[in-house]
């Protein structure tokens, strides 16, 4: 099942990362990539993720179309690759939330060939020069509606994941926008917010700078990541994220109450009880590394 022609629309940090490693598993492919920033072309050229510049009117040639671009960029361009594709070419995306995606084409004459694919992985960096090796390697993908895609593509979606090291979760769009808010559009928004708190605070440039530990740094670092991107994710997830939202500025506000009445037992209690999550995510962890034994 090897690809001789790969299209990549989106050559930044989540089609890069795609490129360079399918490029090791397919080292005979040609790989164009296609790009509203003429500057990340060029740059995806000159760091070889790609070998050459092109234009959805010419992704009927490829076998493989991956598009990894913000998730209102999707939605308008999904639909143009499947108009533009042949019968046997397989498109996947990677965006972050599915249901308007999927339900924009539900009725394509071609949706057999589309897999709704999220790659559960990434850096708070962007751009071609962000693309790295091995991002995907035991990251989990989650795939929506695989059922609408057709089973001989399905093969090659899979077998692709599976020599990219990738472990595979299977979900319908709208339980996956409503989970993925709760584990990953919250901590952005969280990561933001507390970016901007502390430079509204504390003026002192220099003082952040000297003051901030690896606590600070590492809930924060989210909040380099790009604009571009999480404003249309948040506006697609929109619901979901305003929901999680409530019940996190409820916690919030109980939390601030429970420190006025001076009652730190509470305050105790509610982070031992928080620290629970450690031993979710470490257990999950272990259970994965078992898997791999």
């Amino acid at each position: 099942m090897s690809f001789k022609n790969i299209h990549f629309v989106g050559v930044g940090l989540i089609g890069g990362s795609f490129a360079l490693d399918i490029r090791g598993i397919h080292p005979k492919a040609k790989i164009y990539g296609i790009d509203s920033n003429d500057d990340h072309l060029q740059k995806a050229k000159d760091l070889g993720i790609i070998d050459e510049s092109s234009s959805l009117d010419q992704v009927h040639q490829s076998d493989l179309v991956i598009i990894a671009i913000p998730v209102d960029a999707t939605l308008k361009v999904l639909p143009a690759v499947l108009d533009n594709i042949s019968d046997h070419t397989l498109v996947i995306d990677a965006a972050s939330t599915k249901e308007d995606i999927c339900l924009e084409v539900i009725n394509h004459k071609r949706r057999r060939n589309y897999l709704a694919a999220h790659p559960i992985a990434g850096t708070e960096y962007s751009g071609p020069s962000a693309a790295l090796k091995g991002l995907y390697k035991n990251k989990t993908n989650i795939i929506c509606e695989v059922e609408e895609t057709a089973f001989k593509l399905q093969e090659k979606a899979l077998k692709l994941f599976s020599d990219l090291g990738m472990r595979i979760r299977y979900m319908k769009p709208k339980a996956h926008d409503k989970h993925i808010a709760y584990v990953s559009h919250l901590s952005h928004i969280s990561s933001f917010m507390l970016g901007k708190t502390v430079i509204e605070k504390e003026k002192n440039e220099r003082d952040i700078f000297d003051m901030a530990g690896s606590g600070f740094e590492s809930t924060v670092r989210l909040a380099k990541s790009s604009p571009d991107m999480w404003t249309p994710i948040f506006k697609q997830n929109k619901t979901n994220v305003i929901e999680i939202l409530d019940d996190y500025i409820k916690n919030l506000v109980h939390f601030k109450e429970l420190m006025q009445n001076e009652d730190f037992n509470a305050v105790y209690k509610e982070m031992e009880d928080t620290n629970r999550i450690r031993a979710i995510l470490e257990g999950m962890t272990q259970i994965e590394i078992d898997k791999e034994l």
